[in-house]
């Protein structure tokens, strides 16, 4: 199964194979909401309505989790999911090349390399296996476009999705305008994702301060997100 980090790179490529379809400051957030999420499900962390805590130090043994659950287990300080959330984002290019390196060993992308000195440039990522993108999406519609009760992940990646302006690149332009209640819905689902989506709406809001550490504090760099 994959992690939910790689599964929103999937969702970041463009026709072109580069991860460019959300600016940078947003993808850094995803990427470290994800791997909480993720320790969620693996039941290492729970919150509630005022703080994360730890359920279980033990390591997942994935390279993707294991650090960051490290750092909450040796916190000598209780903290809030958001604290979390916006820490997270200092493991955002880990995270990303992690991931990355993972689609690339697993056969799922391929990737070319047209930057100068590795320096200037783009990465691009063409799908080597087209059928993990095509079940990825259907996830995500299935949530949307259904009654169902989704599963857990699928709530995650589509608050992921929604987070970062995602979701347009697998509904249709028609799917898409009946869809904002469920969209609703859906994000009060999960209360780590509510605060990822709490977290994107204050790092957009720089002039008010509202972060005194992190990537956030000074106004959002807005570059393309792939490493």
């Amino acid at each position: 199964m994959m992690r939910l980090a790689e599964e929103f790179l999937l969702l970041l490529r463009d026709e072109d194979g580069a991860l460019s379809r959300a600016p940078e400051w947003l993808v850094r957030y995803a990427l470290g909401g994800a791997v909480l999420m993720d320790l969620a499900l693996e039941n290492r962390i729970d919150t509630d309505a005022e703080r994360l805590f730890l359920i279980d130090a033990a390591p997942v043994g994935d390279p993707l989790l294991d650090p960051i659950l490290v750092e909450i287990a040796q916190s000598d300080q209780t903290r809030d999911a958001l604290y979390w959330v916006e820490h997270a984002t200092h493991h955002a290019d880990a995270i990303r090349e992690t991931a990355l390196a993972r689609l690339v060993d697993n056969g799922i992308l391929d990737v070319s390399d047209d930057r100068f000195l590795r320096i200037f440039g783009t990465r691009h990522y063409a799908l080597a296996d087209a059928s993990v993108e095509r079940e990825l999406f259907g996830r995500i519609r299935d949530v949307l476009l259904t009654d169902t009760i989704p599963e857990p992940r699928d709530i995650v990646i589509v608050t992921l999705a929604d987070g970062c302006g995602l979701i347009g690149h697998v509904l249709s332009a028609d799917e898409l305008a009946g869809i904002a209640e469920r969209i609703g819905l859906v994000r009060k689902l999960e209360l780590i994702g509510r605060t990822f989506l709490t977290a994107l709406d204050l790092a957009i809001q720089p002039a008010a301060g509202v972060f005194s550490h992190g990537p956030s504090s000074g106004a959002p760099s807005r570059g393309s997100g792939d490493g």
